[in-house]
């Protein structure tokens, strides 16, 4: 007769045997690793510092607590918003060169006066800060609202 040289681990053994505890007691006592609780955030309740960090590593300080606006009644604004600082690096990506003046189409933003313009501009916009409106005249473009 040959030697049993493994031994089938009590969870392949025991299926569908009663409670599922498969000797252990109480099903959270035999987890390893502390009272672990089950898969995925299960277990993260009342004494759930065990998976804190686990929580931490993954998500980050985010996770925990409230971020940003908690309210539901309040509404965000949602309006897209671009600097003439931003526009002027990236001429390129959103405008097109004619003559000595670049025409910039962002009818669906906001332009705000953040930053320094040497181009002069023709820029399509949904609405403009009066600082930007200035800084773009100053320059020799203008700012076309809607």
């Amino acid at each position: 007769m040959a030697i049993k040289t493994h031994k089938r681990r009590k969870s392949s053994r025991m299926q569908g045997r009663g409670r599922g505890t498969h000797g252990w007691g109480e099903r959270k006592k035999h987890k390893k690793k502390g009272h672990y609780g089950g898969k995925g955030m299960s277990g993260t309740g009342k004494r759930a510092d065990q998976k804190k960090s686990l929580v931490i590593k993954l998500f980050g300080n985010k996770y925990f607590g409230k971020q940003g606006i908690t309210s539901k009644r309040t509404e965000r604004d949602k309006r897209k918003r671009i600097n003439l600082g931003t526009i002027e690096q990236n001429l390129k990506t959103y405008g097109k060169k004619k003559e000595d003046k670049w025409e910039v189409n962002l009818e669906d933003y906001k332009i705000l006066g953040d930053g320094e313009i040497k181009e002069k501009l023709i820029i399509k916009a949904k609405e403009a800060s009066k600082s930007a409106m200035e800084k773009v005249k100053e320059a020799g473009g203008e700012i076309l609202v809607k």
